[in-house]
């Protein structure tokens, strides 16, 4: 089964990303993620984002295009990137989250991907 991990940030953990100081324990912790993750074969797809910030949100309203610079989401923490991984259970999707970097400071949603439609 396919599951989606989330992982969410703080500003603090998003500022570490370009933080001379703190940049290479950020992503080397990252960078030893991703390589197990992709070592154990259950990646299926994933990637990082760039901050909240660089984010723009459309809706439609009564017809009309709205755009919005950033998120606007009402949470300390933004999402920070994401895997799908295919994993036998949600025991094994949630052991591969809590291994994550994000874990430890941030937190990770683990939610299973909606399979298509039987006739798609």
């Amino acid at each position: 089964m396919q599951y989606m991990l989330m992982f969410t940030e703080d500003k603090d953990a998003f500022a570490k990303r370009e933080d001379p100081a703190r940049a290479d324990a950020y992503w080397g912790a990252w960078q030893d993620y991703v390589q197990t993750l992709r070592e154990s074969g259950v990646v299926v797809n994933g990637d990082g984002l760039m901050p909240p910030h660089t984010a723009t949100t459309v809706r439609v309203r009564d017809g009309k295009r709205v755009v919005q610079d950033g998120p606007f989401a009402d949470s300390k923490e933004q999402l920070g990137g994401y895997f799908v991984i295919e994993v036998t259970d949600l025991d094994a999707a949630l052991t591969w989250a809590a291994c994550s970097p994000a874990a430890t400071y941030g937190s990770v949603e683990v939610r299973p991907v909606l399979p298509p439609p039987a006739d798609a």
